[in-house]
């Protein structure tokens, strides 16, 4: 089983201990989230940002905890399976670690004070004709004098109506393959020509499209080497698979625990309803799934901090897959094993399927994951 140092046990303990006295409870949760309408609460994120984990994986010298993938995982996992509102932790840590490798020094030590005092950001990539084929995006960067001009719309956007800015990949060259000629852009929100739109989801409001309309950035605002960005962006993918694989893992302990509970308690037939030998086999099999979910996690994190300049798209990927895939059978068996109760927004049971089932898709889809799995095997 997963083995951490007393530092890191402790650490797992704080967050928990955090969590239980700021959102313990239904009311607690519904007074910082418009009765559950918000995924994000900006109010709790400050006060862990005060605590020294909004900046987990910061630098530092840049007033972040300085701390590796292993404790960025604890946070995570422990924070999701408590249930805190903090909706925005996803992308900005996976932002984050883009400004911290390719951004200039003025550029990086304002994003990163930013994230460590509990900033939300946000990374555009999609488009309408192009999600998992990022490749084929086509919203442009034109240099003009003193900077550049984008138009094009982005879609699919975390986080950008409440986020202090986007880090925007744009095509600033056409001459080459699609995987050539792509820029990231550092966008505050309140940039003029930028206009953000909620698209309305079965998580609420979660995603935005987003309209560029001759809208100017510095020079400044290039984050990395201009045509350079789809290699930065696949440098980031180890960091951000393994975020999300360990809030899915989070999560998934969250409704296995809520699951167990209401099967010993609710009784059906004289008997509580988990002693039945169907329901005692398949919470069996899902404690199993997660035991090796949270192998599989810890593993990558810690090869990730061992190797930190290493490439490892096998294993971000089936971290990635597992996670999620983990997490979205444990819901939707979590629902069914609760039978309508599992349906009632009375319990949370709805609400944690909803954040598993979209968990396959962002972040790259699964069935693109497992493309990339079978593709490192020569296949």
């Amino acid at each position: 089983m997963v083995e951490f140092t007393p530092e890191q046990q402790a650490f797992a303990q704080a967050v928990t201990d955090f969590c239980e006295r700021e959102v313990g409870t239904r009311a607690k949760r519904d007074a910082l989230t418009n009765n559950g309408a918000d995924a994000h609460s900006d109010v709790l994120y400050r006060k862990m940002a005060e605590l020294g984990w909004a900046g987990i994986n910061v630098a530092e010298e840049f007033g972040g905890a300085g701390a590796g993938n292993v404790e960025m995982c604890i946070f995570l996992e422990e924070a999701v399976r408590n249930q805190a509102p903090i909706g925005a932790v996803g992308p900005t840590l996976i932002t984050a670690a883009a400004y911290a490798k390719f951004a200039d020094d003025d550029l990086r030590r304002e994003v990163l004070a930013g994230v460590v005092a509990g900033d939300s950001l946000s990374i555009s990539m999609s488009e309408p004709e192009a999600g998992s084929d990022v490749g084929a995006l086509t919203c442009r960067a034109e240099k003009v004098d003193g900077g550049w001009k984008i138009n094009g719309q982005k879609t699919w956007c975390s986080n950008a109506h409440f986020s202090k800015s986007i880090l925007l990949i744009a095509r600033t060259d056409r001459s080459g393959g699609k995987h050539e000629g792509l820029t990231q852009f550092h966008v505050p929100a309140d940039t003029p020509g930028l206009r953000i739109s909620g698209i309305d989801t079965l998580g609420g409001r979660e995603v935005n499209d987003l309209y560029f309309t001759d809208c100017f950035v510095p020079d400044s605002a290039v984050v990395g080497k201009v045509d350079d960005g789809w290699r930065q962006l696949m440098s980031g993918l180890n960091t951000e698979r393994l975020i999300l694989a360990a809030m899915q893992l989070g999560l998934a302990r969250r409704s296995f625990d809520d699951t167990l509970a209401f099967i010993k308690d609710r009784k059906q037939f004289g008997r509580p309803v988990g002693s039945f030998q169907a329901l005692r086999h398949r919470m069996a099999d899902h404690a199993t799934e997660i035991a090796c979910t949270r192998e599989l996690v810890y593993s990558v994190a810690r090869a990730a901090d061992a190797h930190p300049e290493k490439m490892m798209p096998r294993e971000a990927s089936m971290v990635k897959l597992k996670a999620t895939e983990t997490s979205k059978a444990m819901t939707i068996d979590g629902m069914q094993m609760m039978g309508g109760y599992g349906y009632a927004k009375e319990f949370d049971a709805e609400r944690l399927m909803r954040g598993a089932i979209i968990s396959t898709v962002f972040g790259g889809t699964n069935e693109i994951q497992r493309d990339i799995i079978g593709k490192t095997y020569g296949l």
